[in-house]
């Protein structure tokens, strides 16, 4: 019997029911025409400081509906499936404005004109705002509005160790998702503006990769050369913690060129160092504990340990009304429990070097015939890799299923070894081949397109009284709770701000 048979053997069956996931999924509001909507985030949805399942993003026209933490699949499911009924019965009741369904934007004003996200006068709500202007110095508006799915993952009894053994393990061999999901093979040449790329032309209104699956996980996505000097281990706690450590407190020359405010008094940015807080830290998963009010993610993470583990490189599925599927969430929980009973010897310097070759070359190119990628130095072709990642998944996915009295999971991998057999069924070649059919080519006309079916479909289920008014109270609750917060500060901004950023609240 192999080891991973063993584990699985070994592993309680109340721990595999026990799995918990969630979703947060980002979508920008757009007009019919495709262009970005400038207007406010709609009072209507509540707070985005404080509402529990509607909030935004880097900007004030980027929504993120935010999910529980659910033991069953379809829960979940059915949970966001609601958020988005609740979120687009508002949009269409306050004007014409849709959820953009593609992970790359629709048409964008100038980078200046992309409204930053506004919690209101707080401290935190204002806190949050200047760390996004800091990310538009740092990196620019545009990249901030790319958007996605990032999946919320923990089972019962896993230790901080095991879960960076997971993280390691799915590193390894993130290339599989980035193949079956990315749903990102094109963009429009807007984006790309002003920036040096190496994409093709494709007609006048996309650029492309013919073989790309996740432009959103390739060098112009969410990349930044200033972290590429940062070298992360996930061998444990205590590393991971110090790296990150770091990077919150060192001074980086770059930013503190931009200095903290600018000589009108207005905030440039938080702080000067590498990273200004924890969430700008770009990575495919993080380690995640839940904080309480006022704490730093990295004290959490040290004082508590690992609680979950955050998905960061799913796509939005365009096909789907909202962006992910029950099978899609299914084959994730199979390989993310392969990623946690497989062995995970330490990651390398050298490794981590290849890891992010793979990524690269999986996101611009996965789709091309014969494409090798480095394991230990050595060339294997991307998809005899992937198939054994999928086959050594089977045995997980039939303990899921005996768990779950179903055979839904090993349906899932079943769809995804046949799509790994077959890349035309990949979304990224779905996108291509529907611009190309029904588009012409044109980015912005297919996801304006898949935007309003989306947005069409969710309106017609069924919505009743009961969640309306329920909806409607929790984002009434939500602004009284946003006031209460503004009504019990203390400190001026720039004392809170300091106290805040100061390295002993780091743990």
């Amino acid at each position: 019997m192999s080891t991973l048979q063993q584990k699985i053997t070994a592993c309680p069956p109340d721990a595999l029911a026990g799995i918990r996931r969630g979703i947060e999924k980002e979508g920008l509001r757009v007009l019919p025409t495709g262009d970005l909507a400038l207007t406010p985030h709609p009072a209507a949805l509540g707070s985005a400081l404080t509402h529990p399942h509607i909030t935004t993003d880097y900007s004030e026209s980027q929504i993120e509906l935010v999910t529980g933490a659910h033991r069953g699949v379809q829960q979940c499911l059915d949970e966001l499936t609601e958020i988005h009924q609740f979120a687009l019965r508002t949009l269409h009741e306050h004007g014409d404005e849709m959820l953009w369904v593609s992970s790359m934007p629709c048409r964008l004003p100038t980078d200046e004109t992309i409204p930053l996200a506004r919690y209101g006068s707080s401290n935190v709500g204002r806190a949050k705002s200047v760390y996004r202007m800091g990310l538009g110095h740092r990196y620019g508006r545009r990249m901030q509005t790319i958007c996605g799915i990032h999946y919320n993952w923990s089972m019962p009894g896993v230790t901080s160790e095991q879960y960076f053994a997971l993280i390691r393990n799915f590193r390894r061999h993130a290339f599989v998702l980035l193949y079956l999901f990315g749903a990102s093979p094109a963009l429009c040449p807007c984006f790309a503006q002003g920036r040096p790329h190496a994409l093709q032309r494709l007609g006048d209104q996309a650029l492309y990769l013919p073989h790309a699956t996740s432009l959103r996980m390739g060098r112009l996505g969410y990349q930044s050369d200033a972290q590429a000097t940062l070298a992360v281990s996930y061998n444990g706690l205590d590393g991971y913690a110090d790296s990150l450590h770091e990077a919150l407190t060192q001074p980086y020359p770059a930013y503190e060129a931009v200095g903290i405010r600018n000589p009108g008094g207005d905030y440039n940015q938080l702080g000067t160092s590498l990273l200004q807080i924890e969430n700008e830290f770009y990575g495919t998963i993080r380690p995640k504990r839940v904080i309480q009010p006022g704490e730093r993610p990295l004290h959490a993470l040290r004082e508590r340990g690992v609680e979950y583990v955050e998905v960061r490189l799913m796509d939005l599925d365009p096909f789907v009304p909202v962006g992910i599927t029950a099978e899609t969430m299914r084959l994730l929980d199979v390989f993310l429990l392969h990623c946690l009973l497989s062995d995970s010897p330490p990651d390398t310097p050298q490794e981590i070097t290849e890891l992010k070759r793979n990524q690269h070359l999986t996101a611009e190119r996965g789709r091309e015939p014969g494409l090798c990628l480095v394991r230990n130095g050595q060339n294997v072709p991307l998809v005899d890799w992937a198939a054994q990642v999928l086959q050594e998944c089977a045995p997980l996915a039939a303990a899921l299923d005996a768990s779950h009295h179903s055979t839904d999971y090993s349906a899932a991998l079943a769809s995804a070894r046949a799509t790994l057999a077959n890349p035309v069924q990949t979304p990224s070649a779905r996108v291509l081949e529907q611009m190309a059919r029904e588009h012409g080519n044109n980015f912005t006309s297919f996801s304006t397109h898949q935007s309003a079916q989306a947005r069409d479909a969710l309106l017609d289920l069924p919505w009743s009284d009961a969640q309306h008014a329920r909806f409607t109270a929790m984002a009434e609750e939500s602004v009284a709770a946003q006031k209460a917060i503004e009504a019990a500060d203390a400190l001026p901004f720039e004392e809170w701000r300091q106290h805040y950023m100061a390295a002993q609240g780091l743990g």
